[in-house]
């Protein structure tokens, strides 16, 4: 019998590529056993008392409430335990980049599998050493077995400098500051000659006995030309906006956790920054047969979203403008910074008065920020705080954003746990309130961390946050108010009486939600006399853990009641065959492509690393009576805003992640939207906007979802009954953990690829 529940068809995948770690038989975890490690590791770092460990137990175990990701996966392991890898802990952080460490220390959340935000406004790069040296790479040597030394070594005169590269987290990071330390450094000579050994760094796929899955550093060796690229290219005056983001993404994409897990990035630049607003553009390109390519120089940049902080109040058209280079790039979101910095300052403007004064300070045309910052020390000062500046210039820095967007702070690390609302009887108030209790004890265990590098360290104290979130809104919408809700959310949320009735239905769970999450996390901090945070709830996108239970990511609604969810793996993973032994149809991922950039077919080509898996999978839902009559690509840009913006009025401490769809005739629409709500202080902070290319021309090939009809879900299921095994999956997969195997000798007719084609060759007379 399953772990999991019949409407999550991708849960199998996703857990046992993602969280399932090995246990000291070689075996792999179950998902009870791996929630147990989680559970009971967040436990030890909380000092649960027994009542509070039984709850959050009963409640992750039923999987209504689900820690971090990153705790599924690091909890309850030595290496976790150790403080110089406790952020391996965090989904979330960002760093302002004005100094070089910074670069340093992205490298290190990254390959601790942390997202990685980085506030890149020019105000802030600008502080950074200007580069004063031409570097030329004379040298790097093949990897090597991965038997030598941990730390980096190097070596360096003034004219040369000798790096041999540790095998390590640590190994790596300090080799890729030795080259940027060396481009800054104020020497008479100003060229210098590098030369780097790669002897030291294990090959792909060895174990990573810490930290868990295996090493990948095939694309370190071209590291180093790149960066050393990049820096040249500044020599002589100090980094662009733009060049210190490719140094951080240059270096992301070296980074492999567990051989997929890539770090998620956040960019956040200056709205007056043109060259950062358009550094995306042309980066995929269409060649006359329909091929896609990316360009090769701006192919890192797309590790991480791309965000134009607002100061002041954005005119109509300047938000129409940025609306549409969304449309037609998926980059170039407003940040509206004084929202997010009065919502990180909530336990000062703890009134709407105050927050209004504020906000009203921040965007005076003349230096409003001073006189935002006056006001808060005027507000401090009436409830007799005792404030540094210090403390005051990161408050006023607090619209650092996580890669998701819905985190808001200052060099932060914040810890998430999840609320499955698709598993909730939306009649049970009771367990509502107990899953949103116990996420708020997960979240506040980790605030017992205390941080290796002074600046996060220094972020904890004065501004403790955590983030309390939920998924399957959408879903748990429809179960608790059926087909009339969907169809009022598919007109648009128009209809005074409807509308009236249906945001009074969702304000109230949204307001209970929030309560009962704020007792969780006050209760426990009041325990242990830690700093109450003054920001509590938030939503995350919720893409991996969604598919554990079969949500509706966060409080969007699913792409269709039907359709194909592709899912990456790497090519060598053993649940390839366990997967094709299953049924599945496997294909070449998006990154298989031949030398010219053309996407690879066939699986058992040496050249696909990755490769998908396509899981037919039908919504929770989707045979309501008069559910399945809507077509969920034609929901209104409206609908979506509205909801989107109820959970960000309503529930929301942080940002609400937001990915709104929408087509060419409804960019002028949702731009008012947008810029009304900016106007009026309506709570808006930002959101990510995506085409909709079903209709406008196209679309990319093999996306993570491809819609499909109720014939075609069922014909594709019953291909997948047909020929998978009645064998338990674990059991499948733990043969291939023990057996050797090649792509080659599962990828035959036993896929169901294979099987389509075959019969749409029969039909077309091919065969």
């Amino acid at each position: 019998m399953s772990d999991f529940r019949p409407d999550a068809p991708s849960a199998e995948t996703v857990f046992y590529r993602t969280y399932s770690r090995r246990k000291e038989n070689g075996a792999r975890e179950n998902f009870e056993e791996a929630m147990l490690r989680t559970i009971n590791g967040i436990a030890e770092i909380g000092e649960y008392t027994q009542e509070e460990y039984h709850l959050v137990r009963e409640q992750a175990l039923a999987q209504h409430a689900f820690p971090s990701g990153r705790a599924f996966w690091v909890a309850g392991t030595d290496w976790s335990k150790k403080p110089e890898n406790f952020s391996g802990y965090y989904n979330c952080t960002s760093t302002h980049i004005e100094d070089l460490e910074a670069f340093g220390l992205l490298v290190d959340l990254a390959m601790q599998g942390s997202g990685t935000g980085a506030v890149l406004e020019e105000g802030v790069v600008s502080k950074l050493p200007p580069i004063l040296r031409t570097l030329h790479l004379e040298n790097v040597s093949k990897l090597g077995t991965g038997l030598g030394l941990e730390e980096t070594k190097i070596i360096w005169d003034n004219k040369n400098v000798h790096i041999r590269v540790g095998d390590s987290r640590k190994g790596w990071k300090d080799a890729y500051m030795a080259v940027l330390f060396q481009s800054t450094r104020n020497l008479a000579d100003k060229e210098c000659h590098v030369y780097v050994d790669l002897g030291q760094v294990r090959p792909s796929g060895r174990k990573l006995k810490g930290f868990g899955g295996t090493s990948n550093p095939v694309k370190l060796p071209g590291l180093f030309g790149k960066i050393i690229d990049i820096l040249n290219g500044a020599t002589g005056r100090k980094l662009t906006t733009v060049e210190a983001c490719l140094l951080i993404d240059e270096a992301a994409t070296c980074v492999v956790a567990g051989n997929i897990r890539r770090s998620a990035g956040m960019r956040q630049f200056s709205q007056s920054d043109t060259e950062a607003a358009s550094s995306k553009l042309g980066l995929y390109t269409q060649d006359s047969e329909g091929n896609w390519k990316v360009d090769p120089r701006k192919e890192a940049l797309r590790m991480a979203n791309h965000t134009l902080c607002y100061h002041n109040k954005p005119s109509y058209s300047e938000v129409e403008n940025a609306v549409r280079l969304q449309f037609q790039s998926g980059e170039g979101a407003i940040q509206y910074v004084p929202e997010a910095v009065a919502r990180a300052n909530a336990d000062i403007l703890n009134t709407a008065i105050r927050k209004k004064a504020f906000l009203k300070a921040y965007v005076l045309e003349s230096n409003g920020r001073s006189y935002a910052l006056n006001a808060l020390k005027a507000f401090a000062a009436i409830d007799g705080l005792d404030i540094s500046d210090r403390e005051f210039n990161h408050r006023l820095d607090r619209y650092g954003l996580n890669p998701c967007g819905e985190i808001i702070g200052r060099d932060f690390h914040c810890n998430l746990a999840e609320v499955h609302l698709n598993t909730i009887d939306p009649n049970d108030y009771e367990a509502q309130d107990a899953a949103f209790y116990a996420a708020g004890l997960q979240v506040a265990a980790l605030l017992q961390h205390e941080f290796v590098h002074e600046r996060y360290r220094y972020s904890r104290e004065i501004d403790p946050i955590v983030g309390v979130s939920f998924t399957g809104f959408f879903d748990f919408m429809v179960h608790s108010c059926g087909y009339d809700w969907l169809k009022w959310m598919m007109g648009g949320r128009e209809g005074k009486r409807a509308t009236d009735m249906y945001e009074s239905t969702e304000r109230h769970f949204l307001k209970r939600w929030r309560k009962a999450a704020h007792e969780g996390v006050r209760d426990y901090c009041e325990k242990h006399s830690i700093r109450l945070p003054n920001r509590i709830t938030t939503v995350q996108p919720a893409g991996t853990k969604s598919l554990i239970t079969g949500a509706s990511s966060g409080w969007h609604p699913p792409k269709a009641q039907r359709f194909i969810r592709r899912i990456t793996l790497g090519a060598k993973d053993p649940l390839v065959p366990a997967l094709i032994e299953k049924g599945f149809s496997i294909i070449p991922a998006q990154s298989a492509r031949d030398e010219e950039g053309n996407l690879l077919d066939d699986i058992t080509d040496p050249r696909v690393q990755e490769v998908l898996v396509e899981i037919p999978t039908e919504v929770s839902w989707a045979n309501v009576p008069g559910c399945d009559s809507f077509d969920l690509a034609q929901l209104p840009v409206e609908a979506q805003y509205g909801l989107y913006m109820q959970v960000q009025r309503h529930y929301t401490d942080h940002n609400t992640s937001a990915t709104i769809e929408l087509r060419e005739s409804e960019i002028e629409p949702l731009a008012k939207l947008i810029h009304d709500d900016i106007k009026n202080d309506n709570g808006y902070i930002s959101a990510a906007l995506l085409a909709r290319f079903d209709v406008d021309g196209g679309t990319f090939p093999r996306l993570p979802f491809e819609p499909i009809d109720k014939e075609t879900y069922q014909r594709l299921v019953a291909i997948q009954k047909a020929t998978e095994s009645d064998e338990l999956f674990l059991d499948i997969l733990n043969r291939y953990d023990s057996e050797e195997w090649s792509i080659e000798s599962v990828a035959g007719c036993t896929n169901a690829s294979c099987i389509a084609k075959a019969e749409a060759e029969e039909r077309e007379g091919r065969a």
